[in-house]
C-alpha cells in the first residue's frame, strides 16, 4: 500500500511540474505577443511571432525531455512548423504554411516507418 502512495506522490509532483512548465511558456507567449504588438510593424521583423512560437514550442519539449517526463510530439512538430516558417519569413523569403506541413508530415511518416522497422527487428 505505502508503494502505490509513494508512485501516486510521484506521479502528483510530475503533473505540477508539468503544470508549471505549461504556464511559464504561456506566461513568455503573453510577453512575447505583447512586446510585438506595443513596437510599430516597422521595429519589429516580418516573421518574429512565427519565429518566437518555434523557440517556445521547441523550448518547453526540450525542458520536458532534460527533466525525463513525456514530450508532445504534436507541439514538437507545431514548433518546427512555426520556427521554419519565422526563418524564412525573416530572411525575407516567407514560406506558405499549408505545403511546409505536408512537406514534415510526409517526412515524419517516413522516418516513422524506419522506426518501426528498426523496433521490430531488434
Amino acid at each position: 500500500m505505502e508503494e502505490k502512495n509513494e508512485i501516486f506522490e510521484v506521479k502528483m509532483k510530475e503533473k505540477r511540474e508539468m503544470e508549471r512548465l505549461e504556464k511559464i511558456g504561456w506566461g513568455i507567449f503573453l510577453v512575447m505577443l505583447g512586446a510585438i504588438w506595443l513596437f510599430p510593424d516597422a521595429v519589429v521583423p516580418e516573421g518574429t511571432f512565427m519565429f518566437g512560437v518555434g523557440i517556445i514550442l521547441l523550448g518547453l519539449n526540450f525542458v520536458k525531455y532534460a527533466k525525463g517526463y513525456r514530450i508532445n510530439g504534436f507541439t514538437i512538430f507545431l514548433g518546427v512548423v512555426a520556427l521554419i516558417a519565422g526563418v524564412f519569413s525573416l530572411l525575407g523569403r516567407p514560406v506558405d504554411i499549408f505545403p511546409l506541413i505536408l512537406i514534415l508530415w510526409g517526412i515524419s511518416i517516413i522516418l516513422g516507418i524506419g522506426r518501426k522497422r528498426r523496433k521490430r527487428d531488434l
